[in-house]
């Protein structure tokens, strides 16, 4: 199977270990991997501006780079949901679009739906809370929205797709915040337009994980957990990051030097 890696522009230039990350968990599953040095950003901070005419620019540029793929993985939630979602309206007649749209998936999205994947090995031993961030779970439906009430699809832990992988890993203690998929406050441009909201928000988040005992915060998106990160660095808070692909990869890792 060929795999064209989707890296977002700010992983690529400001977490390029979450890109390294998603590599090596896609490779150590026999994957052939490719990443299209011709990428850029998606269009997701225009097209969320509302910038239509920047962002179709990046759309049908994105399109033409990764329709020749069988599938597309990305580290990116967000990003996912523009590819699904945002190009509807940005592109829709664009050679290749809806391939591009059905083959374009979240990596723990991928791994369980797409491979089949339904446990890690390795060990990772520490308390970890999982931030489930707004796209993945309103748009793409990755966990289940707590609005939704605990009898809708998908809205039970268990069948989140990330926390199900997390589970499956040795040693790991899986820690759960009173408000599971609550928003960190971040929203790409809220951020900057809401800074005072968007700290307040973050600082809650950091509270509720601190409460439940995490050690670690995980996440689907990077950006969620650079917003959540420079909070605690700069409140001095014990608690630290790590994309859900680098604990897939630290597992990974530890099963094969133990083989």
């Amino acid at each position: 199977m060929r795999v064209g890696l989707f890296v977002p522009c700010y992983v690529d230039q400001l977490f390029p270990h979450v890109g390294r990350a998603t590599l090596d968990v896609l490779e150590r599953h026999g994957l052939e991997v490719d990443f299209p040095r011709d990428q850029t950003c998606c269009g997701q901070p225009m097209y969320n501006a509302g910038f239509s005419d920047e962002a179709r620019t990046l759309a049908r540029r994105h399109v033409r780079i990764f329709r020749e793929y069988e599938h597309v993985v990305c580290p990116s939630a967000s990003c996912v949901a523009t590819v699904r979602h945002g190009y509807a309206s940005l592109v829709p007649k664009e050679p290749g679009f809806e391939d591009v749209r059905a083959s374009t998936r979240e990596l723990c999205e991928f791994l369980t739906d797409v491979l089949g994947v339904t446990s890690v090995p390795g060990r990772f031993p520490h308390r970890v809370g999982l931030h489930a961030s707004c796209h993945g779970v309103r748009e793409l439906r990755l966990a289940g929205a707590s609005e939704l009430g605990a009898s809708a699809p998908g809205a039970r832990p268990t069948l989140d797709r990330a926390h199900r992988l997390l589970a499956s890993i040795d040693g790991i203690e899986l820690v759960s915040p009173r408000r599971p998929d609550e928003c960190c406050g971040f929203g790409g441009t809220f951020a900057v337009d809401e800074p005072a909201v968007a700290a307040m928000m973050g600082r809650d988040r950091i509270a509720d994980h601190a409460r439940a005992g995490a050690e670690i915060v995980t996440a689907t998106d990077v950006s969620c957990l650079a917003h959540l990160d420079g909070l605690m660095r700069h409140d001095g808070s014990p608690l630290r990051v790590m994309h859900v692909a680098e604990i897939l990869a630290a597992a990974g890792a530890e099963a094969g030097s133990t083989a």
